[in-house]
């Protein structure tokens, strides 16, 4: 995956707040046309959505089956509006939120020991369970490699030390990381 420009993140993260706002507001989004590179690239995408530095929503596509522009507006939705662990986004919080957007690179086979907490993120499959940590999770919370291993096997709803176990495949990805306190 190329790094992206500032100007293209920007624009990626304004194209996330207007959906939200536009759909908070019951219109159509109001969205400055996207160059072509943003209309043609596919890549999975998470948009996170920060109130007052702690998680408000956090949803994304881990296939890049669609242009990430129309993922972005995709997911963004659904972080604010359909992340079960939290009721939907009001209208009088929008202003309170910070949105942050994850670019997802394939995803590649790895072993634990290989596994760099902060740079990787992480899927594990293990039969009908499956969990994903993005890379700035581990970072986050100051997590260890085998701390964030035992996180991403309860996120999954597994014991900690089922990423031991054969039967489970361990994927890793990287993601290009951005914020709207990067650029506001």
């Amino acid at each position: 995956m190329m790094q992206h420009t500032d100007k293209e993140k920007e624009l990626l993260l304004t194209c996330a707040r207007e959906t939200i706002a536009a759909h908070l507001e019951t219109r159509e989004p109001r969205l400055p046309a996207p160059p072509e590179r943003l209309t043609k690239e596919k890549c999975g995408a998470f948009v996170t959505l920060h109130k007052d530095g702690r998680l408000r929503g956090c949803i994304g596509r881990i296939i890049g089956d669609k242009p990430v522009w129309e993922v972005v507006k995709e997911v963004a939705l659904e972080s604010a509006f359909s992340d079960p662990r939290f009721p939907p986004l009001a209208k009088s919080e929008l202003e309170h939120v910070e949105l942050e957007i994850s670019l997802l690179s394939p995803f590649f086979e790895i072993k634990p020991e290989e596994v760099v907490p902060g740079k990787h993120g992480l899927l594990i499959r293990c039969g009908f369970n499956q969990g994903l940590l993005l890379p700035q999770v581990a970072t986050e919370y100051g997590w260890d490699r085998p701390t964030f291993l035992a996180h991403l096997c309860l996120k999954a709803g597994l014991p900690t030390d089922a990423w031991m176990r054969d039967d489970c495949t361990l994927m890793a990805f990287t993601a290009e990381v951005f914020s709207e306190k990067d650029f506001y």
